[in-house]
This record gives structure tokens, sequence and C-alpha cells, in this order.
């Protein structure tokens, strides 16, 4: 099974549109995609943005296991909403989605820390996907310093980085966040892809 499993450093920095722009270049070279985002929370109605964005980018029906109401970390939304999320779920919907796929994305919800349930982290589902992470950060001011620690909490909790993105938006100078990419290949050893030079999915 081929694939990455995407964090970021924080949420709003992009994920769910770095996902979305791997999903699509990988069927457009020929691929057969399952992108998946198991938990996503702020859900008001029965798909989440996220949810529905991959689902598109797929071109497949919708893909989650949980969907909670709270804009909160999984385990605080799920208390809010008097549930318990179940890992060895997610990981039967993980199993039951990638039979016939030839590309694999799964999109976490938050950051690489955030917690899911009482004993586990985002770390816990990525090491149960079996697929290396894929880091997205800002590309602006901050972003190193992000960056590196989402890294190192990578490395330490013995998961593959297979890569970093920064998400440059429209307005961003492009030479500063060379200049971050830079840094912080230099401390890390990884070349971030500044959007949109993408690393194959």
């Amino acid at each position: 099974m081929r694939g990455v499993f995407v964090t970021g450093t924080d949420t709003g920095v992009g994920k769910t549109f770095i996902s979305c722009e791997l999903v699509r270049r990988a069927r457009a070279a020929g691929h057969r995609v399952f992108a998946f985002k198991p938990i996503e929370t702020g859900v008001t109605g029965q798909w989440g943005e996220d949810q529905l964005a991959l689902a598109k980018a797929s071109g497949s029906v919708p893909r989650g296991t949980y969907r909670l109401p709270l804009p909160a970390a999984p385990l605080v939304a799920a208390r809010a909403a008097g549930t318990e999320i179940d890992l060895g779920r997610i990981e039967i919907e993980l199993l039951s989605g990638v039979e016939g796929a030839t590309r694999v994305l799964i999109e976490a919800a938050g950051g690489w820390r955030v917690p899911i349930t009482e004993q586990h982290g985002t770390s816990e589902l990525a090491r149960r996907s079996g697929l290396p992470v894929l880091i997205v950060a800002r590309a602006g001011l901050g972003t190193i310093n992000h960056t590196l620690l989402t890294y190192e909490a990578i490395v330490r909790d013995g998961l593959r980085v297979a890569g970093i993105v920064l998400s440059l938006r429209p307005g961003e100078d492009a030479d500063f966040a060379r200049t971050n990419a830079e840094m912080i290949a230099s401390a890390c050893g990884v070349k971030p892809a500044p959007y949109p030079e993408l690393p194959e999915l």
C-alpha cells in the first residue's frame, strides 16, 4: 500500500488543500485513490467540509468514521458528543477502503500531538495506518519552529517522515518561504516543497 498520512503543524495550515491537490494529481496519473479523513470536528451537516472535499478530489463517496459537531480536538469533541473514538473501528474502515486502491491518503485532524482518545493521539493513528507521514506547514513567520518541533516528534515516535510541504498562500512572500525551507532543510535534512512543487503521492 503506497501513500501518505497527512498531518499539520497546526490547524488551518492547508492540510486539506494540499491533500486534495495530491489526490487530484495521483488520479491524473492514472491511480485509483482512497482519500480518507477518519475524524472531522466542527461538522454541522451529514459530512464535514474536509471529508466532502477529499471525496470530490478522489471521485468517490465521502469517507469518515467520526463526524463531531464541536470544533475542538477529537477527544474534546467526542466527550462533548457523549461518545468515544475507537481506533479499531477506524482501522476496519481503512482496510475496507484500500481494497483496489493504488494510492492512499489519510488526513489527520489538527496537529501531531492532538489527543484522540484518553490514551492515544494522532501518532497512534498514523502508526496503525502503516504510512509515512507528510507534514503540511505554513510558509511564513513561525513555520521553522513549528515544523521542526513536529518533525522531531514524529521521528521520536518512531515513524518515517515522507516529506514536508510549505503551504504558500496567495500574497505571501515566495522568497521568504524559500529561506524558511532552506533553514528547515539545514536543521532536519528534509527539503520542504513549497506549493505547487508537491511530492508525488
